[in-house]
């Protein structure tokens, strides 16, 4: 029988190459977020099924990987009407904020009153297995927990953009939104509350669909014609005047004044280096949210890198009482496949092969090694081929930056280019 060497459908092998990007790019992000102060924590991948499900993740929750129960918990399967709780105990995370909610409320009592969490890791979903959607990708999260002013929210959208700048990608801008504006402007159009969660599914689209395909797309759902009307024309005075504009649909006073500061205070702390715009089309799809929602756009991809919310109701769920929160999340897998579309290379990362003649005394090859890793090089040691210039080009795929022929008489650092045959 022959054996499928291929990964499972949605899951993903790593090359050195990729792996080492990774890497730099992970570490490059943590310590970015630790340098301002967040405290890096680890949860595991595994979370009770009731936790996940009464999450309000939207879609994510079709998306759960459950965990059959074990052992004698399966022994009884005459029975009828067996349902999937009666199967299922556990599941998968699908994102990270599910657990940190949980971890924050088992160990509350150890943490500051304001915690400033760091987390990264893997979730899965199960999404349709297609290019660049993965069953497992790694996620990137800062939260600040306890803190119910707007600090939060800045503080996040700045020491995000911070990490991002440190792996020079700069071209890129920061939309906002808050939850509390897309209600307010939706049921002032003659929505119902049971008409909200659809009307802003259609509304993300704008960026895709344009205005006549929100129209058409609202028609085809067949809501009330006048309802529409009013909020076509809201989109447009809105995109035009911006927050100047929420007022006239009931908007408190209040929300506006906020995420006016949070703009205005991210502008001036990004010192022209990045942009953030409010979007009343930008809605987050998880049904967690109840504040400001941001993303982060990269110039000329059609998706975000990144993006979260405020969701101070989401602790309650599990103690009974409200914990102000706020979430950051950089999409590592896209910004990792957009940095290897951009060519990047690591930065300072001097990593060389070093190649001996099979009569060479092997362990005068090492210590000649151990030398060249004393100066800071990173060295690997293969015995030399036959075709030099095949050989040299895979190591320079693997991205080593030089080679060395081992000589006892002295060895030295080349090019890669110097000897390709």
């Amino acid at each position: 029988m022959k054996v499928n060497v291929n990964p499972a459908k949605g899951m993903r092998d790593f090359l050195p190459l990729e792996k080492e990007i990774r890497d730099y790019v992970e570490s490059s992000i943590i310590n970015t977020y630790r340098q301002t102060g967040f405290e890096l924590i680890e949860t595991p991948v595994i979370e009770n099924i009731e936790n996940l499900i009464g999450s309000e993740g939207g879609e994510n929750l079709k998306l759960i990987f459950k965990i059959l129960k074990r052992g004698e918990k399966l022994d009884d399967f005459s029975r009828i009407n067996i349902t999937e709780k009666d199967l299922s105990d556990l599941g998968l995370r699908y994102d990270l904020t599910v657990p940190l909610s949980r971890f924050y409320c088992n160990n509350r009592a150890k943490l500051p009153s304001v915690f400033k969490s760091l987390q990264v890791g893997n979730v899965f979903r199960a999404e349709r297995a297609q290019k660049g959607r993965y069953r497992s990708f790694k996620q990137c999260d800062i939260d600040i927990i306890g803190e119910k002013s707007s600090v939060a929210e800045i503080e996040l959208i700045t020491t995000t953009s911070k990490a991002l700048s440190a792996l020079n990608m700069d071209n890129f801008s920061i939309r906002i939104n808050d939850r509390r504006i897309l209600k307010d402007v939706i049921l002032s159009c003659g929505f119902s509350e049971s008409e909200f969660d659809n009307v802003c599914i259609i509304l993300d689209k704008l960026d895709k669909i344009g205005i006549t395909g929100i129209e058409q797309e609202l028609n085809a759902k067949e809501y009330n014609s006048d309802s529409i009307k009013n909020l076509i024309n809201a989109l447009s005075k809105i995109n035009e005047n911006g927050t100047k504009s929420l007022k006239e649909y009931g908007v408190e006073g209040e929300t506006i004044e906020n995420i006016d500061y949070i703009i205005n205070s991210v502008s001036e702390l990004s010192e022209g280096k990045y942009k953030i715009k409010f979007d009343f089309t930008l809605v987050r799809g998880m049904g967690y949210y109840t504040g400001p929602i941001f993303e982060i756009e990269y110039e000329g991809l059609g998706y975000s890198i990144g993006g979260g919310g405020r969701y101070d109701k989401m602790i309650g769920k599990f103690i009974g009482e409200d914990i102000p929160a706020v979430g950051f999340s950089i999409g590592f897998e896209r910004l990792v496949n957009q940095l290897i579309e951009e060519n990047f290379k690591v930065p300072d990362l001097q990593k060389i092969v070093l190649l001996y003649e099979s009569e060479n005394k092997y362990v005068d090859v090492l210590k000649t090694a151990n030398e060249l890793r004393d100066k800071g090089y990173s060295v690997s040691v293969y015995e030399k081929a036959k075709k030099l210039g095949k050989q040299l080009s895979q190591f320079e795929s693997f991205g080593y930056t030089g080679y060395a022929l081992y000589s006892c008489e002295g060895t030295q650092i080349k090019e890669f280019e110097s000897v390709k045959q």
